[in-house]
């Protein structure tokens, strides 16, 4: 996987800023803005979208989400999508991360799930084998007493957890989030995943949820619960957002186009 980008901030659809971000699933170094209770922004990006909820460093300790893994739909081009929760990223340089990723290849759709403690690279969970449909969960998890995150990937009844350390992480963040990576150092081409469902409304498993600065919520009862929208570098819609659910748990991707 690889590294996502802010193309431009909005907010109430004014352009506040843009920065470049450095590792998949960590979004850039722009400083989160300060927003009222019950304000929420919407940003873009040129390889994330869905949600992110932002609080002071050190305030992160979990983050949960679920989704249905969407059935891509593959011509002969090379296409890829990610999705994913996780801590970090949004505004700041490290990311603690699990998900999945559907790529396209001759034609052929290949799904898999993975986690990563960036900057080490991602791992494929190979003990997970993921089909369209399925219904994927991802809990992440702040220890501590041992300095160490643990990443909870499940598909159905099979689950997966790894612990590892992470130099330097902030834990200033909390994300639901689909995404085109990079491979090597140029975006892909956003695979067709038709709609992407995040949340217990869709799973009935666990919604997208934090907790922050000692309080758990889905991530609408965040004041700082951001929206964000997925753009090619000349602004076209690549990904939609949808409003979050009434329990602000949950939420819906919409592919637009490729690139």
């Amino acid at each position: 996987m690889s590294a996502p980008k802010f193309w431009t901030w909005v907010i109430l659809a004014v352009t506040i800023g843009a920065s470049v971000g450095v590792a998949v699933g960590s979004v850039g170094a722009a400083a989160p803005a300060t927003i009222s209770p019950g304000l929420h922004y919407t940003v873009r990006s040129t390889n994330w979208a869905g949600y992110a909820v932002t609080g002071r460093n050190g305030s992160v300790i979990q983050v949960t989400g679920s989704w249905v893994q969407p059935a891509v739909t593959c011509t002969h081009s090379t296409t890829y999508a990610a999705f994913w929760d996780g801590i970090d990223g949004y505004t700041s340089a490290t990311v603690e991360q699990g998900g999945t990723l559907a790529y396209c290849s001759g034609g052929t759709p290949h799904y898999s799930a993975w986690y990563e403690f960036y900057p080490a690279a991602s791992v494929t969970i190979g003990s997970i084998t993921v089909h369209a449909g399925d219904n994927i969960s991802v809990t992440v998890t702040y220890n501590s007493t041992s300095s160490k995150f643990s990443i909870k990937v499940q598909d159905g009844t099979h689950a997966f957890t790894k612990k590892g350390a992470v130099a330097s992480a902030k834990r200033s963040s909390a994300e639901c989030i689909a995404e085109r990576p990079e491979v090597g150092t140029a975006l892909t081409h956003l695979a067709n995943f038709g709609t992407a469902k995040f949340g217990a409304d869709y799973t009935s498993t666990i919604g997208c949820s934090a907790t922050v600065s000692g309080t758990t919520g889905t991530f609408g009862s965040f004041a700082t619960a951001t929206a964000i929208n997925m753009v090619d570098s000349g602004g076209k819609t690549l990904a939609a957002t949808s409003a979050l659910s009434v329990d602000g748990s949950s939420f819906t991707e919409s592919w637009k186009a490729s690139s």
